[in-house]
Order: C-alpha cells, then structure tokens, then sequence
C-alpha cells in the first residue's frame, strides 16, 4: 500500500513540478499533462492537494509573514513593522513600493504558479477517458474556485490583470491586461460552474478542501466586490441555511480546528504544528521583534467587545505596550494540532448578507445579520436606522472582526472607496495612486502586452 502511495504522490508531483509562471518558457507537454496522472482519481487528489499546499505554504494566503494577511496589514492601518528601512515590511509600512521590488514579483509569479496549477487540472480531467463524471465534475469544480479564487486576490491588488484559462504558452506568453469588470465577470462564471458541478454532499473531514458551500461563499465576497447586492445576498444565504455550520458562542473556539464556523481551512504540514498565522502574530518578548498591532486599531474596540478581550492580547515591559493578534493562541507545536489557518468563515457570510440588504433596502434584515455578530463580541444592538448608517456600522464591525485576516481591511476600504479618505490619517506616506500595486518590471520587460504600468510608478 505504501509503494502504490509513493507513486500516485510521485505521479502527481511530476504533474504540478511543471506549473510555471504563465510568462516562463514552456515545458515539455509530458511533464504537465502526462495521461497516467488522470487515470485514477487518487492522483488528481493527490495532485489537487498539493496545489491547496503551495496556496497554504506561499502567496496571498499564507499564514506566514509573506502572506497577505501581514502584507496588507502593513499596507493598510493594522500593523507596524520593526524590520529595517529598505525591508519588505518597511516598504509596505511606509507605503514604498517599487516595480521592481521582489515582493511585488514573488505575489504575480506564485499567483500566476497556481493558476496554471489549476488549468492543468481542468485540461487533464476533462481529456481522461478513465475518470468517472463525477470525479471529474468534482476536480474540475475545485480547480475552477482556486482558479477564481486566485484571480480575485490579483485584480483586487494590481487592477487590470489577464484572466489565464490555459497552459498554452503561445497564448499565455501573449495575454494582455483585461478590464477589472471582465475579471469579475469571468470570476463569477468560474464560481457557477464551481457550485454546479461539485457533487451533492460533498465534503471532507475537518474541512480542508473547498466543496460546494466554499465556492458559494466565495462567489458571495465576488458578487458583494462587483456590487451585485441582490444576489451576494443570495449566494450568502445558500451557505447560511447549509446545514453543519454554526456560529461559536465562545470566541477562543472559533480558529480551533474544529470550529463549526469553518468553511474552509488549511491543515499545517506536520501533526503537532499549528496554523502559521500563529507563529506570524504572536510575541513573547518586548519590544517586538517584528509586528505588532498598532495602537489605533487597538483603542477603536467599543467599551466590552469581547474580540478586544480574547482576541488581542498586550504585552509590557512596564513603561511601554505592545499588543498582537490572539486569534491563533499556539505558536509551538502541541503534539496535536489544535489550530488550522481559517481562510473562509460563517462570520464573514453574515456580514456579507448584512452589507447586501443594506444596499437593497432591507434593512430589518440587515440589522438582524449585524446584531448576530455583535451580540455574540458581547455588545448591544446597532441603532443604525438607515441603509447609509447600517453600511458604516457593517464596515465598522468587519473591522474589529476580519483584523489580520488576508487583507480584509484593506480590500473593504478600497472597495468602498473609503482607503484614500481613511489611510492618510494614520500613514503619512499614503498617495491616492497607492491604492493598486505596480506590476513587476520583470514582467512588463517579459510581456509588453502587460503595458501601460499602473500610475504612480
């Protein structure tokens, strides 16, 4: 049993050992699309899951100090870095960023790396003559999310960026920038195909692979982004009235692995090893050696919110403080893990509905949604009395909710239009052309289709 594993794994590791940034020269087809990786639904598992490994261990999200949820606390107004001038925190911290800074490449090159990862599982099930439907509806759904999932991350960071649907190079070594509209609608038509063809009842133990209620979800955060109110409200819904899936009343449970607000988690690499988020946040010694929540975030909690209490925690060295985040409480590994890195929840889905009925109107039910979540940090009701009112207090709680959380912040005031009003009251080096990244030199030298840069750089 052990040597057929070893080759299945193997099988699929040749597969995806020829993903490459869709910009980089071809590989032999054989490396990529090889018949014997489709023939049996173990090795596309095998192959799929290694993808959900190089989405936990680098990119947008990671847990890591890479990963968006410290790259765009930096960004935003969450974080302060420690690290040095001229650091890759630093340049985030200070808003500094150059085309040709590697932090910049390394986000593009690893998003495009598992774009490309994920079309060579969508072109490979749908060529095999050994796979059943229903495999390949379920492999082809999962690849089709990450493939939106992924997208979602660079057109919400670089604007304009080409939607990549193929390992072809002659194509892809050719794509141009697509209108940020174009990428949503092609997001969403990803996201329906996700929801149609994942099987009925699908799921995984412990809710490490994304199934028919994580692409609804994700599928609901596009359709909020793209300002379809109606039917974000909708997509949320179908996840709300899923059955399995409930708010935690006590907050220390809700990153706990078997939280059953989960959607969708990454389990660490080894047993006993815990989310690396952390590892990331967590501090023991004083002053910080590399992050620490700043304090205008930390004095914006509303007098009782239980989130302030269990979910950050302050250190002293009895002049001065410093405070990080507690989501993650384990920073060690505890023979069993006790924590995986969240990356969808049933609290996000709420405050999605919340936002899209403020914006059609329905506001009794929108302040039932955001009193869910406010009720259960220990505060009172919202006494927001109009839909105007009732988007800041949805925006206000995100806040104090997604703190830390792959970038949520800053997407929420870039989305809404709020980040250049906002992030120059607490970053002095904010410009309004900050609010997209530059595109990474290398790649505009590689691809002049890419052109023009974004402005500001």
């Amino acid at each position: 049993m052990k040597t057929i594993q070893s080759i299945l794994y193997a099988a699929a590791a040749l597969l995806l050992w020829g993903c490459d940034s869709f910009v980089e020269v071809d590989l032999p087809q054989s490396m990529l699309t090889g018949p014997q990786v489709f023939q049996d639904k173990s090795t596309v598992d095998a192959a799929m899951s290694d993808i959900y490994t190089k989405l936990r261990d680098e990119g947008f999200l990671s847990g890591s100090l890479s990963g968006s949820g410290t790259s765009f606390g930096l960004y935003a107004d969450e974080l302060m870095t420690y690290s040095g001038a001229g650091s890759p925190e630093d340049n985030l911290y200070a808003n500094s960023l150059l085309a040709s800074n590697s932090i910049v490449l390394d986000y593009w090159n690893r998003a495009y790396h598992h774009i490309y990862c994920a079309n060579a599982i969508i072109e490979g099930v749908e060529a095999s003559a050994s796979l059943s439907s229903e495999d390949k509806n379920r492999f082809k759904a999962e690849a089709l999310f990450v493939r939106a999932l992924v997208h979602s991350y660079l057109t919400n960071i670089f604007g304009d960026v080409p939607y990549i649907t193929t390992t072809d190079y002659e194509t892809n070594r050719r794509a141009v920038r697509q209108p940020a509209a174009m990428v949503y609608e092609k997001m969403i038509a990803d996201l329906q195909s996700s929801v149609a063809l994942f099987p009925a009842g699908y799921s995984v133990p412990e809710r490490t692979k994304p199934d028919r209620y994580t692409a609804y979800a994700l599928l609901a955060r596009v359709l909020l982004y793209n300002g379809q109110w109606a039917e974000a409200a909708a997509a949320a819904t179908m996840v709300l009235n899923a059955p399995g899936f409930e708010l935690e009343d006590n907050l220390d449970n809700v990153f706990l692995k078997e939280s059953h607000s989960t959607i969708w988690q990454f389990k660490p690499k080894f047993e006993g090893s815990n989310a690396d988020e952390g590892t990331t946040f967590i501090f023991m010694d004083t002053p910080p050696p590399s992050l620490s929540l700043r304090e205008e975030l930390v004095g914006a909690f509303e007098a009782g919110d239980l989130r302030r209490a269990q979910w950050v925690k302050t250190l002293t060295d009895g002049t001065s403080e410093w405070h990080h985040a507690y989501k993650y409480k384990q920073n060690v590994n505890t023979g069993t893990s006790l924590e995986y890195s969240v990356v969808f929840r049933l609290e996000e889905l709420i405050l999605i509905r919340a936002e899209a009925r403020a914006m059609t109107g329905d506001v009794s039910g929108s302040l039932a949604d955001l009193n869910t979540i406010r009720n259960r940090a220990g505060l009172g009701d919202a006494d927001a009395s109009s839909s105007e009112l009732l988007v800041d207090a949805i925006l206000r709680e995100r806040r104090f909710e997604f703190f830390t959380e792959y970038g949520h912040r800053f997407f929420d005031l870039k989305r809404t239009q709020k980040a250049n009003q906002t992030l120059p009251l607490s970053k002095p080096g904010w410009n309004s052309t900050d609010i997209l990244w530059p595109l990474p030199e290398a790649e505009l030298l590689a691809n002049s289709a890419l052109a023009p840069q974004n402005p500001g750089y």
